[in-house]
């Protein structure tokens, strides 16, 4: 689905149960015909006709076996970092006879894991699924949460289930990378995604070349860019930029500028769009090579202030694996 079809509460955040991300199942009542574990995959579900596996169909979700008495199901996920819930995407794609027939989502704070004593807050009162079909459901409590419960009735399938929230940012007695999608960072917009760009923000490092931000290669003068919404405002000490399995296609080279736009109302994605060219630089060009962390910090960052966007440069296109923006939190907070 484009990222123009989602729901408002998927702009802007990032899929807390994303596997991707670290979030990791621990607890299902059952697992026979699916382990909980495929349900938070980043990739969309897919489904091979033939495939059989000892148990019998195989399907890209969790299952579980048809339930012969009374109960129903439910499964338990560590979200990739505590946050604000905005809304679920709850998806049944390719189970068509084996989807449960309603839904519910509970959540809670548990930092040690939850556990018998464990308060578990209501974010999705009972609703109803249907067949190999996305369920939006928005989360209406404002509360901080590092675990979710998902609750299915009877029994059956989930294909996907994604969390979309804002996770919290937390402090740190050194540098922060503020560009992490798991301190709050976002990318709002750029010049060219041909191959991709949600992973830039994503921790560790790329795992293929398909595991980061790589552009269409260009046929015109001029460079790609792409414009980082930082976790919050802060002072920016150095920056990361990792070639990691981009060995014939990483760019030349690279530079940054960066803007204070506290207070900015009105469309961000267009309006840095038409400005961010004009940003103030504070990492002159520099060579990249293949396959290689490149850290820049010293006398190279220039010192620019608080601000709270930074823009990459590529010259002139590429493949980059991660973006890391390391700095201090400045007066005035989040951005």
């Amino acid at each position: 689905m484009s990222s123009a079809a989602l729901p408002a509460f998927a702009r802007g955040t990032i899929n807390l149960a994303s596997a991707g991300f670290g979030a990791r199942g621990l607890f299902a009542t059952d697992e026979f015909f699916g382990p909980l574990s495929r349900m938070l995959a980043d990739e969309p579900a897919v489904y091979h006709p033939g495939r059989y596996d000892e148990n019998g169909k195989w399907m890209d979700g969790w299952e579980t076996r048809r339930r012969r008495g009374p109960g129903h199901d439910h499964a338990i996920v560590a979200l990739a970092k505590p946050g604000r819930i905005r809304g679920f995407d709850v998806d049944t794609a390719f189970f068509t006879g084996n989807y449960p027939t309603a839904c519910a989502i509970e959540g809670c704070h548990a930092p040690h894991g939850p556990d018998d004593e464990t308060v578990w807050v209501d974010l999705l009162a009972p609703s109803p699924l249907g067949p190999s079909a996305q369920h939006f459901f928005d989360c209406g409590c404002d509360g901080l949460y590092s675990h979710v419960r998902l609750r299915i009735y009877p029994d059956g399938g989930v294909a996907r289930l994604r969390v979309y929230g804002t996770p919290v940012l937390e402090p740190a007695e050194g540098p922060i990378d503020l560009a992490s999608a798991l301190s709050g960072g976002q990318v709002v917009a750029f010049s060219n995604g041909h191959y991709g760009h949600q992973r830039l923000l994503a921790p560790g490092r790329g795992v293929n070349m398909g595991d980061g931000w790589e552009t269409s290669r260009r046929r015109e003068p001029g460079h790609e860019w792409i414009v980082v919404k930082l976790a919050a405002r802060a002072t920016i000490e150095s920056i990361v930029v990792d070639t990691a399995h981009f060995k014939g296609n990483y760019p030349d080279a690279c530079s940054m500028q960066a803007a204070d736009l506290t207070g900015t109302t009105g469309d961000l994605p267009t309006l840095v769009k038409a400005a961010s060219m004009f940003w103030q630089e504070i990492l002159p060009e520099q060579k990249l090579a293949a396959d290689r962390i490149h850290t820049f910090d010293g006398h190279l960052v220039k010192q620019a202030g608080a601000v709270t966007h930074v823009r990459l440069n590529i010259h002139p296109d590429g493949g980059i694996s991660r973006l890391r923006v390391f700095g201090h939190l400045a007066e005035g907070g989040k951005t």
